[in-house]
């Protein structure tokens, strides 16, 4: 162990009753925080017998171990999972994550026998725990989780850890190379990287981490529920007016979008009321879905506070109610609001958070307006923005007003959506070459099963 990391596993040991509080905290709003908390650390209450694959049933014999922290890596994770299960039947899987909507989205993607824990902290022991208690045959962290001890641990035991649909931007890079002594050898330990972009390979190999290929984003790949996205769309059907959706809305987004709102010229606000008969704004039903659910309550505040009628999406039986704004309070619903729309807001593209993931938009024929902030998705929304299956503006004011025109354009609306799912579509193909290159790594002698 160098001194780089033998510091950081200092500070990462002697964190652990920081993290224990923290989590005390955040299971007060998010009660998922709080189940399990002993597999953190590495403590999981049963046998290592029950848990192991059996060989008769499993091609590896081993777990297949895919770590998604949160919701959006998880939903990426699903897309792998899908082929990796055509490609390998009777595959056990163990799936990890860091954060609760990550853990309660990827309990749909179970089956029989697979086992799902939280990831372990990264100290030396809850790593080692955790390795052993599992013995995986192969680790897939997607996205951008690179954590120093567990990629060591996973060098010690000889299993190779792959860091899947990577992607890594000027600000990650910027802050690896701070840090250098101890993120060179975790990239560098990793046993293989496929990016999504040939930008983020540039980056990743100026860390130091090994990329054996850059096969597009696995979002690509995204089939969208057909029975919620048929919902949607007949439930836009019902609307009188055209549907404009804040999608994925991040903190400090909807009160922009609020102060918007407010000082259009037309639009006065008079107590509890709203007078904009004749109104830019009163021409559209405004849909709003944040991107954390432990937020819906704050966001139906605000919008009440504003005097704004507010219809939730958990209270609809045949449809959205009569309301100044529907509220999407749902997760895993994704489809449903996007047949829903006829045009979306991007979110976290209005405030410097580098933007949400627009596929699933295109996927299901939504046009999206842009702001300036999309730096986790840099080339999807260049990409996007080239092919007429998105729009860039500079601020959510702009897009507000972009969006209603678009809305209320149907011949437009109707070219813009065609435009978006030739786009996603042509952009496929991801998953099977990141599955391809999966099992020549762990199975080099193992027949693709098609």
């Amino acid at each position: 162990m160098n001194a780089a990391r033998a510091l950081y596993s200092l500070i990462t040991w002697c964190a652990q009753p920081l993290l224990r509080r923290k989590l005390r905290r955040r299971a007060v709003a998010e009660p998922g925080y709080g189940y399990a908390v002993g597999e953190r650390f590495g403590r999981y209450p049963a046998p290592i017998d029950s848990l192991m694959p059996h060989s008769s049933t499993d091609p590896l014999g081993r777990f297949v171990w895919v770590h998604a922290v949160s919701l959006g890596e998880t939903r990426a994770a699903a897309i792998l999972l899908a082929e990796l299960r055509e490609q390998l039947p009777g595959m056990r899987l163990l799936l990890t994550h860091g954060t609760a909507t990550g853990r309660a989205e990827g309990e749909k993607l179970l089956q029989a026998g697979d086992v799902q824990v939280w990831q372990p902290w990264d100290t030396p022991g809850a790593v080692s725990r955790f390795l052993r208690k599992f013995r995986p045959a192969i680790g897939i962290l997607m996205e951008t989780e690179v954590w120093p001890n567990l990629v060591a641990g996973c060098q010690q035991r000889g299993i190779p850890l792959v860091l899947a649909n990577a992607r890594f931007n000027e600000n990650s890079l910027r802050k690896a190379q701070r840090v250098a002594t101890l993120a060179r050898p975790a990239y560098g330990g990793l046993a293989a990287v496929w990016a999504q972009t040939e930008e983020d390979a540039t980056r990743l190999r100026a860390i130091g981490a090994p990329v054996r290929g850059v096969f597009g984003n696995l979002k690509f790949d995204v089939v969208p529920d057909a029975a919620q996205h048929a919902r949607g769309q007949a439930w836009r059907r019902l609307s009188l007016k055209p549907v404009v959706m804040l999608a994925s809305s991040r903190e400090g987004e909807e009160a922009l979008w609020l102060e918007n709102f407010k000082q259009n010229k037309a639009l006065a606000l008079t107590g509890k009321a709203l007078a904009a008969i004749n109104s830019e704004a009163s021409t559209v039903q405004w849909l709003m879905v944040p991107r954390h659910p432990q937020r819906f309550d704050e966001v139906h505040q605000l919008l009440q506070h504003a005097g704004l009628t507010v219809s939730r999406r958990s209270t609809w039986a045949a449809g959205p109610d009569s309301a100044d704004v529907w509220l999407g309070d749902s997760l895993g619903e994704m489809a449903l609001y996007y047949g829903l729309a006829d045009v979306a807001l991007l979110g976290g593209s209005f405030a410097p958070l580098g933007g949400q993931n627009l596929i699933e938009a295109a996927a299901c024929g939504c046009p999206v307006v842009l702001g300036p902030h999309t730096f986790n998705f840099a080339e999807a929304a260049e990409l996007a923005c080239g092919a007429g299956a998105a729009q860039r503006v500079q601020n959510i004011g702009d897009a507000m007003a972009r969006a209603v025109q678009l809305a209320q354009d149907a011949d437009a609306q109707q070219a813009a959506s065609e435009r978006a799912a030739q786009f996603a579509q042509a952009h496929r193909g991801a998953a099977h070459a990141t599955v391809a290159a999966i099992l020549a790594m762990v199975h080099p002698t193992l027949p693709p099963a098609r």
